[in-house]
């Protein structure tokens, strides 16, 4: 494995060419690496090397063309430079299409070469931190470690950097549009808009046109497309064709899609072509009682940022609750979860639509002002939780505006103490 400072690896069977490769890019301040025999060359690869290759065409065991294939199968994303003799142009052309990122011809020019790794450099180790970006964000965001879940963070990273439209399908909370704004916050078109839309907003072409041209250079976010009208469907299925034809851009799309789309195909409610133009980029979410393993980890998760939030102790967990919540359906999926930890942390049990206090250890004053010191830490809690935001605390405890004011002024709480200030 090449040293993580390496900035260029030269592949050559001719030791005297590569000492002299190597003693002109050091000179150029580079940090190069050589070898001899191509076929160590992958083993040598590491996903976040941030480095060139430049190769020859012709050597034994693997040549030019047949390395440049099997790097392109580990990361199409490394640049390759071919050197080639006079009589192989047509090979370099070929090699170019395939991948390669430019070709030199023998006998090398010293500025060429320099000239084309100032160039890829910088790009690739911009791309490496990307990745980067990518994988602690995925992580953060989809909790978990089940091979299902692992699964859809692998696809991301390989589609995350590219622009083509893309075909999401999941149960509600499983983090449909969690996959739609990783793939807009790290898709080349990330600096443009992020518009969302449901299909049953749409209920003539224009109105989807309309959508299109707000989210020019950037993501089109549409929920439930089959609901759109056919002929919407029609000239959807066509504006992608084009943009796939001119090879241009213009906006990607990210179609979200409740559950599973075929039913929809069959009634026909949903375009065949449609269908078969987006599934070409598709994201299946699980469910989370397809990855009960993760149910525990993600609501320690949650539970330990409402804690934060709150500006309180962890909780101890009691071991049966947790086997409840393994036990437990999650019609809700991860939303569900989410919503249930955060109760928790104010101090609210509840599941599956029961909901008790945690138990009071011990009687130390009447009943009136228990339930009143109660009732204050519960409104004191989600204060806290929402920054002082009276309209999320409201809808949060199910109380309406009023009456939470009114309660606020009984217990002599004021939502500027719990607004966030920021920090020094």
């Amino acid at each position: 494995m090449m040293s993580d400072n390496t900035n260029v690896l030269i592949v050559d069977d001719d030791q005297d060419v590569l000492d002299a490769y190597q003693e002109l890019l050091e000179l150029a301040g580079y940090n190069v690496q050589t070898v001899t025999d191509s076929t160590q060359v992958i083993a040598m690869l590491d996903y976040h090397w941030t480095g060139v290759i430049v190769t020859d065409m012709y050597m034994p065991g693997l040549n030019g063309m047949e390395l440049l294939e099997k790097i392109q199968h580990f990361d199409n994303d490394i640049p390759v430079i071919i050197v080639t003799g006079h009589g192989d142009i047509p090979m370099a052309v070929d090699a170019l299409k395939k991948g390669a990122i430019d070709f030199l011809q023998k006998p090398l020019q010293p500025n060429d070469l320099i000239q084309l790794l100032e160039k890829h450099l910088p790009l690739r180790k911009q791309i490496i931190e990307q990745r980067k970006t990518l994988q602690s964000t995925t992580t953060e965001l989809l909790l978990g470690d089940s091979p299902l879940i692992v699964k859809v963070r692998e696809q991301l990273k390989q589609v995350a950097n590219s622009t083509k439209d893309v075909l999401i399908e999941g149960e509600n909370g499983t983090g449909r549009h969690t996959i739609a704004k990783i793939l807009h916050k790290n898709s080349p078109l990330h600096q443009g808009p992020m518009v969302e839309i449901d299909g049953s907003a749409i209920t003539c072409t224009p109105d989807l046109q309309r959508s299109m041209i707000s989210a020019r250079t950037g993501c089109l976010c549409l929920s439930n497309p089959h609901i759109m009208p056919k002929e919407s469907q029609q000239w959807l299925c066509r504006f992608l064709l084009e943009q796939e034809r001119q090879g241009k851009k213009e906006v990607r799309l990210l179609a979200l899609f409740e559950g599973s789309p075929e039913p929809s195909v069959e009634s026909e409610q949903f375009l065949p072509e449609l269908f078969y133009f987006l599934s070409q980029v598709r994201f299946s979410l699980p469910t989370l009682r397809q990855r009960s393993s993760d149910i525990t980890s993600i609501f320690k998760h949650y539970l330990k940022q409402s804690c934060k939030k709150l500006n309180k102790s962890v909780p101890t967990i009691d071991k049966a609750y947790i086997n409840t919540l393994c036990r437990y359906e999650w019609p809700g999926n991860v939303l569900e979860l989410k919503n249930v930890a955060e109760l928790y942390a104010i101090g609210i049990v509840k599941l599956a639509g029961k909901e008790r206090s945690k138990p009071i250890e011990q009687m130390s004053s009447p009943l009136d002002d228990l339930v009143d010191d109660y009732e204050k830490q519960v409104i004191e809690d989600a204060l806290y939780l929402f920054a002082g935001r009276i309209n999320e605390v409201s809808s949060y405890l199910q109380i309406p505006r009023k009456k939470l004011y009114l309660r606020m002024k009984k217990h002599g709480l004021d939502k500027a103490e719990y607004k966030v200030r920021p920090s020094h």
